[in-house]
Parts: C-alpha cells; sequence; structure tokens
C-alpha cells in the first residue's frame, strides 16, 4: 500500500494494488474508488484532500508489515 500526496492539485491517492485499475466510481463528492477486472480495490482518490482528512498525522497501527519513509 502507498499513499501519494500531490500537493499541487492537493490529491491523495491510496494505491492499494499493483494491479491495472478498469474501473473508477465516485462514492462521495472528491472521492472516487479504482476497481480491477475482477471487482477488487486496487485504489482510491480523494481531491481536495486537506479539506477532508488530517494529512499532517499517520498512524500505523498492528499493521504486519515493513516501513518505508520517503521525503520530498
Amino acid at each position: 500500500m502507498k499513499l501519494n500526496y500531490y500537493a499541487e492539485t492537493d490529491s491523495l491517492y491510496i494505491d492499494l494494488s499493483s494491479k491495472t485499475s478498469t474501473e473508477s466510481i465516485e462514492v462521495s463528492e472528491g472521492i472516487v474508488v479504482d476497481y480491477d477486472g475482477d471487482g477488487n480495490i486496487t485504489g482510491i482518490d480523494i481531491d481536495n484532500a486537506s479539506r477532508k482528512i488530517d494529512l499532517k498525522e499517520v498512524i500505523l497501527n498492528k499493521l504486519p508489515a515493513e516501513l518505508q519513509a520517503i521525503t520530498a
């Protein structure tokens, strides 16, 4: 899973899979869910992210994953 924030468009993309998206559905104003050909969620796009969520804090709790921090 990757979290990608694009300041120039104030959008946050949560990349959940390496599979290619084949369908996108806007589930709420400015929130689009992407699906692969099998109907699995591949990602979530949040427009105007800084107005909808707190981008200054990310808390990961009990995830069985290796963490990588990439700063721009």
